[in-house]
């Protein structure tokens, strides 16, 4: 039997091979100091770079009044690794991959990430980035849809936020911004039906 140490979580993430090694070779998580925590059960922590995001300890210093939907303009894999470069000064804080909805956590919820264009929205906000193009709507499949609703109505609940479309914007609704995600083919209706019914 082979007794060589299992390569640590952290190396395998910074190596990019997360995906083709099997869970089980993971054991169950557990708090330590070397650990990387989440604030949604089932979102995968892919921490953003410390350069592009400001830690902070909402809602006690900023109350959390929205939750921002966006769309990357990249692959999933593209957009964590901008947020992971130090150069880029962008950061949200979670990243809902387009073929099955799989999360990552980049930001932890009481640091204010840098996605809205407007340093009042990104104090009172959480960010949602979506895989996909705005011009794309084959990105926005029912395992994005769904996986998505269920994180913005947790986030919701947690912080009592209204689940309506004056709380749950879209990028281009950010006073001063100049983006136009989540675009044109954003399902609105049918989201914030299944924000409310999560």
């Amino acid at each position: 039997m082979d007794r060589r140490p299992l390569p640590s979580r952290r190396r395998l993430l910074q190596a990019g091979a997360l995906a083709a090694v099997p869970a089980a070779l993971f054991p169950p998580a557990r708090a330590s100091a070397g650990a990387q925590a989440v604030d949604y059960p089932g979102a995968e922590s892919v921490p953003a770079s410390t350069s592009n995001y400001t830690a902070s300890s909402r809602p006690t210093t900023y109350p959390l009044n929205y939750v921002i939907i966006h769309v990357t303009q990249e692959t999933y894999a593209d957009a964590l690794a901008i947020f992971q470069n130090p150069a880029k000064q962008v950061s949200a804080h979670y990243v809902v991959r387009s073929s099955d909805g799989h999360i990552a956590q980049c930001v932890r919820e009481r640091n204010i990430a840098w996605h809205a264009g407007n340093w009042d929205y990104n104090t009172r906000s959480i960010g949602i980035e979506h895989e996909g193009w705005v011009d794309q709507p084959e990105y926005f499949t029912d395992a994005l849809y769904q996986s998505s609703a269920n994180l913005t109505a947790a986030i919701c609940a947690k912080y009592g936020i209204p689940m309506d479309r004056e709380h749950i914007l879209g990028h281009s609704e950010v006073p001063g911004t100049d983006h136009t995600d989540p675009g044109p083919y954003w399902d609105w209706s049918r989201y914030i039906r299944m924000v409310n019914f999560a």
